[in-house]
């Protein structure tokens, strides 16, 4: 889901080589922790900090909610009561000032753009995600690998079979956008644990996979798209096909944002796949998708509307060009001229208010120039939709900000119409976000802070349709 968002991000660039400087020993030693709040987001960092007899300082950094853990920091300094960390490959700066035994007041930097981040010290308070199962499970668990030949690949992944002689119902689980391992990992939550652990807790096997490129799935995702990913979530079909615990005309497949492209380019091409779930799934071509998606999160986030107003129409016509433009170069080029005249009818807060620096210029340039973003904005997921004949569910959050629901229900009720498919099912569950949880302003930045990884009303809604389709 992470590559959809074309807003402020904090992108923290970790290298490993440390590198030491001179300060009295032991000043420091021990962890600090933060809250670093950017763009609607709260992430704790926490700086670990040691020193050798000599006075040689040395720093590390952890993200809790990311997974990140005792990552080096290159160069690290304390002069007298002043503190200061530099990353040089990311940009990233932090500048801080003692006023205390036990606290740290100092900024963040990072594109041109300073954040307060203040640090006390000790480890930061555990993250909480209650809903992910512990084992032992009631159910048998198998490592499993799928070959897609095409590619030339092995995709690595877990199959949970229920208890119980005979041939059970099954679903495959696709993740969204960006490298996502077989768990869905993503800021501390693992969505397709809690997913599949409920599903075969209801009597499926569940099959879901390590992305190429991520955990122990071989494969690169560079330079993959939306389409390549389809080619392994196929392998994955025909794979699960096979298995003699699975009853072969009864596999369904469920996608989120991403992967409910990838579901319903798949299903289109089979017709014997049982039912479709489609979790946040966008309905619309990619260029209104990210437009929508641009609108309904900086809005959210308090961006006056007519800054909003210069920046979509700056993104509708760069969306547009990536989408068209053959040429890589040109529309590079394209691309940036258009950031830079619209820079020049703004003023400096408009610019810093919504991210456009020129490391917020190179950054954008780089992720509308990559092949899966190239390939996204241009596909048109309504073909795909409009030659499913199964029963499909096709479910939104109310607070969904990355694909806003009202649209996109829409549009996919239309594209199920079309095809005169009289055996779909859409729903809005209120008060949910992006990735199904219980949301305050469904905002990015919320999903760390969270503890509930997916709603029970989702998991519910989604195991009561599969069951009453599978019967």
């Amino acid at each position: 889901m992470n590559r959809l968002t074309l807003t402020l991000c904090m992108t923290l660039l970790l290298i490993s080589t440390a590198m030491a400087q001179h300060t009295a020993p032991g000043q420091l030693d021990g962890s600090w922790n933060g809250t670093l709040q950017a763009g609607g987001s709260k992430i704790t960092i926490v700086f670990n900090f040691s020193s050798t007899e000599s006075g040689q300082l040395t720093a590390t950094m952890d993200i809790p909610m990311q997974g990140v853990k005792g990552m080096a920091i290159p160069e690290a300094t304390l002069t007298q009561d002043s503190l200061y960390l530099r990353i040089p490959s990311g940009g990233i700066e932090y500048a801080g000032k003692r006023t205390g035994p036990e606290s740290i007041e100092g900024h963040w930097k990072q594109s041109g753009m300073a954040f307060p981040l203040a640090l006390t010290k000790g480890e930061a308070a555990e993250v909480r995600r209650p809903q992910t199962p512990a084992k032992p499970y009631p159910y048998q668990e198998q490592e499993v690998t799928v070959e897609n030949k095409a590619a030339g690949i092995i995709l690595a992944g877990t199959l949970t079979i229920p208890e119980g002689k005979g041939k059970h119902p099954a679903v495959i689980l696709f993740t969204g956008s960006g490298t996502q391992d077989r768990d869905m990992t993503l800021l501390g939550h693992k969505p397709f644990l809690v997913l599949a652990d409920h599903l075969t807790r209801q009597g499926f096997a569940v099959l879901r996979l390590d992305d190429r490129g991520a955990g122990k799935s071989g494969g690169n995702a560079t330079m993959a798209t939306t389409q390549d990913f389809a080619s392994d979530a196929q392998a994955a079909y025909t794979f699960l096909k096979s298995q003699q615990l699975v009853n072969p005309k009864k596999i369904g497949l469920l996608g989120i944002s991403e992967g409910a492209l990838i579901a319903s380019s798949v299903a289109s091409t089979n017709k014997d796949v049982a039912f479709v779930v489609l979790m946040a799934g966008n309905a619309v071509p990619g260029t209104e998708l990210i437009l929508q998606q641009n609108e309904a999160i900086y809005k959210a986030s308090g961006i006056p509307d007519t800054t909003l107003q210069k920046l979509l129409k700056l993104r509708d016509a760069q969306f547009k060009i990536v989408a068209s433009e053959a040429d890589l170069f040109e529309a590079s080029q394209q691309t940036r001229a258009l950031e830079r005249e619209a820079k020049a009818t703004m003023t400096e807060a408009e610019k810093q208010l919504i991210g456009l620096t020129q490391q917020g210029e190179d950054l954008m340039v780089a992720q509308l120039s990559s092949p899966w973003f190239r390939y996204y904005l241009a596909y048109d997921p309504a073909p795909a939709l409009r030659q499913l004949k199964m029963p499909v569910l096709a479910l939104n959050g109310s607070k969904d900000l990355q694909v806003p629901a009202t649209a996109n229900l829409a549009a996919t009720e239309k594209a199920l119409k079309a095809a005169g498919n009289k055996r779909y099912t859409i729903k809005e569950l209120p008060g949910l976000n992006h990735i199904f949880q219980t949301a305050d302003t469904g905002l990015p930045g919320e999903y760390a802070t969270i503890e509930e990884t997916m709603a029970p009303v989702a998991l519910e809604t989604i195991s009561t349709w599969m069951k009453g389709v599978v019967k």
